[in-house]
């Protein structure tokens, strides 16, 4: 099955714009007040002249939004989105036709049929960011060489959770036959059981990128023959009862409409219920059940409910056979938000078993 690849979506080339070839703080007040109006501002010059009117975004909404609350920041942050969105750069034959500007090479292999387009500069900057870890690779201490996440894909920048569930593996002393990896990302969960003995990981995820990227990454190698790749909703086409399965979920519950298109953070009232469900008719009389999850919910009192000792409590068809928690390091200090709840978080791991 081809898959079509997500992508920032191009913008109306027919749009109505103010141009700003920012060269000074009046010319920044300008477009900032013309973002603040609803107005759409497509950046000429030089790219630096849209990191200037973002960076003065950022400061006038900082004096709106002051409290460090949860809630506070988040309405910052849909803000933030909604008039950063408003800013626009066209693109020629793969290029950014303003001055001083990155290579992208997204650019060419996400859009090979336009000549012309253009994208808002959050979605530039989206597309910038991700083509330097796919091309540099990413670290991740508890594998034996890079990743190299595909544009669009979840891949871990903490891994407080990753060295738990390594140090899990290292104790496991079950068969290691099969397992299921629900929701598999860029990877590293399967990679994790690979390297620790398992002859098949199955891995699924409903969005395609990752398929893709993960195919890829793997090509003819080893890996390609210990992991095979699903595209589809939790356990996909994968019905083989299996001895262990490995989740890491979203950590938060949506709280509005714009929360759903970020399936990897926020997680909607039917994930887990269905999810136990379904495991449980995939999971062998022995098997284990692996959850990797976080007390962030109920730090930032975004949930009162914790999913995982809900189904505990009232679903009957488990039983806790471990639960490991880890605090995570403090956020960096180059970041403002988050540091009132980031020092009492932990995040955990739980493992389940079969009444």
């Amino acid at each position: 099955m081809d898959l079509e690849i997500r992508r920032p979506e191009p913008v109306d080339m027919g749009i109505e714009m103010q141009s700003f070839g920012i060269k000074g703080a009046e010319d920044v007040e300008e477009a900032l007040a013309a973002l603040l109006e609803g107005k759409n501002v497509l950046i000429e010059g030089k790219y630096s002249n849209g990191l200037d009117l973002l960076h003065a975004l950022q400061g006038y909404l900082k004096k709106m939004y002051t409290a460090q609350n949860y809630e506070e920041q988040r309405a910052y942050r849909a803000e933030y989105r909604k008039r950063s969105h408003q800013i626009m750069l066209k693109i020629r034959k793969h290029k950014l036709r303003v001055k001083k500007s990155p290579e992208i090479g997204w650019l060419e292999i996400l859009y090979p049929e336009f000549r012309e387009l253009m994208l808002t500069l959050p979605d530039v900057q989206g597309l910038n960011s991700s083509w330097q870890w796919y091309k540099k690779g990413v670290n991740v201490p508890v594998l034996r060489n890079k990743i190299h996440p595909y544009y669009g894909t979840y891949f871990p920048t903490r891994f407080e959770h990753l060295i738990l569930f390594d140090n899990w593996l290292k104790r496991y002393e079950g068969p290691k036959k099969t397992a299921i990896d629900v929701g598999i990302g860029s990877g590293v969960l399967s990679m994790q059981l690979v390297k620790h003995g398992f002859q098949k990981s199955f891995g699924t995820d409903t969005n395609p990128n990752a398929i893709v990227g993960l195919k890829e990454f793997m090509g003819e190698t080893k890996l390609s023959r210990k992991i095979e790749l699903d595209y589809g909703h939790l356990f996909g086409k994968w019905e083989k009862p299996t001895e262990l399965i490995v989740f890491n979920p979203p950590w938060l519950p949506i709280a509005r409409e714009s929360d759903r298109v970020d399936t990897a953070m926020y997680y909607d009232d039917k994930l887990f219920p269905e999810f136990f469900a379904e495991a449980q008719k995939r999971l062998l009389p022995d098997g284990k059940l692996v959850l990797l999850f976080s007390n962030i919910g109920q730090l930032t009192k975004a949930t009162k409910v914790h999913p995982i000792e809900e189904e505990l409590a009232k679903g009957g068809r488990y039983e806790l056979e471990l639960c490991l928690k880890k605090k995570v390091g403090l956020a960096s200090k180059k970041t403002e938000r988050d540091q009132y709840w980031r020092a009492e978080e932990a995040v955990e791991l739980w493992v389940l078993k079969q009444k």
